[in-house]
């Protein structure tokens, strides 16, 4: 029988326990703070030290005297998160082609990474007429991600896929067919696929040496970056112009990000009104192609890299001391963060090449391998025959 003071401690358990659950569902979350901003811009293990630091001495520490980049423990992307609009399909039709692919593509850096591998060649591992000397290289992408989608998109099916995933933006289809040679379609693909569908795209000559999931140290969110890229080229000597394009040059050879980040947004949508204008004007044959590292290639990929990291669109300038430049990150050993973009150093994906401090294949760092034929070459010569 259930006595008054029986009675009593059940009615006081049960409201303990209901004064409970609603305190838990109602606690606000912490402010959201801006991560973007250039500045500070540093290694992981220096930003670690720092996050380690007493908050009273954080509140000292000037911008200027900060490491390059922030590793932040908890997403910090508040800016991108902006409500898709309402637009008719004849409206979209005028805007300006940037503002049409984000909306076609949006980007939420805090979703996953999408589980796909991405290359493309002129056959597929299945044809007898595949290269051998390609076999171990795009096997070996399955073998470090049994669980990922793996697709070796040939030049036809190229066609088909870009005609499907852009046939609401025709200037990308449009600009794509009209490439003349192959190396162009093959260097706009890449963004394009990665723009539309995210995931990984490497080339086909470049051999998988450490899984993705890897490349970043897993005590850094993955909600808090959306694009990983590697350093092509770090070339600390007087004649470095002759060798490359640029001081600091990125690859572009294997790339990771989420569908709809601004880089790729920015890349689509400079090649798209790049060919088109040279197609009116008649510049767009074989031979008026000069520059295929300028046009579409690794000088155009570290240019578009560099303009996002100091865009005040994305990023808090007020406390900048300054462009982020090749400055920033010449002679890197350990991965660093710019906003949501994570930049590996040399060895990462150029291991084994026998200078600009580059570290070997077994390098702890050294996660992809890419075929260079034994040899650096000057960037007028890197790109024939392909």
């Amino acid at each position: 029988m259930l006595t008054f003071k029986r009675a009593l401690l059940v009615a006081a358990v049960v409201l303990t326990f209901f004064l409970f659950l609603r305190n838990s569902h109602t606690s606000s979350p912490p402010p959201p703070t801006n991560a973007n901003s250039p500045k500070p811009t540093g290694s992981y293990s220096d930003n670690k030290k720092i996050q380690e630091t007493a908050p009273e001495e954080k509140a000292h520490t000037s911008s200027a005297q900060a490491p390059v980049g922030t590793w932040t423990a908890e997403p910090q992307h508040t800016m991108y998160k902006k409500p898709k609009p309402q637009i008719s399909m004849e409206d979209l039709k005028t805007r300006p082609l940037r503002q049409q692919l984000a909306y076609q593509f949006p980007y939420d850096p805090e979703e996953k990474f999408p589980a796909y591998i991405w290359q493309t060649w002129k056959y597929t591992p299945a044809s007898g007429d595949f290269d051998e000397a390609f076999r171990h290289s795009e096997a070996s992408w399955s073998e470090m991600h049994p669980t990922f989608v793996h697709e070796v998109v040939t030049d036809s099916v190229a066609v088909h896929l870009i005609k499907h995933l852009y046939s609401a933006v025709p200037e990308v289809v449009e600009a794509y067919n009209s490439l003349p040679v192959p190396v162009l379609k093959a260097d706009f693909f890449r963004y394009l696929v990665l723009l539309a569908r995210g995931g990984i795209y490497s080339d086909i000559d470049t051999a998988a040496l450490k899984s993705a999931v890897e490349w970043v140290p897993a005590e850094v969110p993955r909600s808090t970056y959306g694009l990983v890229i590697g350093i092509e080229a770090d070339p600390d000597r007087e004649d470095w112009h002759e060798w490359y394009s640029r001081r600091i040059q990125f690859c572009q050879w294997t790339i990771q990000s989420k569908p709809g980040h601004p880089i790729l947004r920015d890349i689509v949508a400079s090649i798209t009104e790049d060919t088109l204008r040279r197609k009116k004007a008649g510049q767009l044959g074989k031979d008026s192609i000069k520059s295929i590292v300028e046009f579409t290639g690794p000088a155009l990929w570290t240019d578009t890299i560099f303009r996002f990291f100091n865009d005040p669109e994305y990023f808090d300038m007020s406390t900048s001391k300054g462009n982020i430049t090749w400055q920033h990150f010449t002679g890197i050993k350990a991965a660093k963060k710019v906003g949501d973009v994570v930049v590996l150093p040399i060895t990462s994906f150029s291991p084994g090449v026998g200078q600009m401090g580059a570290g070997e294949d077994d390098d702890p760092m050294a996660f992809v391998k890419h075929n260079f034929e034994g040899t650096w070459k000057p960037e007028s010569e890197r790109h024939i025959g392909e």
